[in-house]
């Protein structure tokens, strides 16, 4: 038993969250933005369920995310250039 060794734990629902940062928001144009929005655009695979958005790049542009989570940083953000977070 000693010399087997130690496993961690990794949970199963990892593969159904998703990351997108606020330079691909930018990118996209969209002035809404929500789950199927990104899907379409292929910033985030079909299988995800749950997206947030993290700081990282600039945003110059008004966006409204719709069911779309985001840390701190982003959040502060996009309410800076008059987005919402609904």
């Amino acid at each position: 038993q000693r010399r087997l060794p130690k496993r961690g734990f990794k949970s199963a629902q990892l593969k159904y969250n998703g990351e997108v940062t606020l330079t691909d928001l930018e990118r996209l144009g969209a002035s809404e933005v929500d789950l199927l929005t990104l899907k379409a655009a292929g910033l985030v695979r079909e299988i995800i369920k749950n997206v947030k958005v993290i700081k990282s790049g600039e945003l110059t542009r008004k966006v409204a995310l719709k069911g779309i989570g985001a840390t701190a940083g982003a959040k502060a953000a996009i309410e800076a250039v008059g987005g919402s977070i609904a």
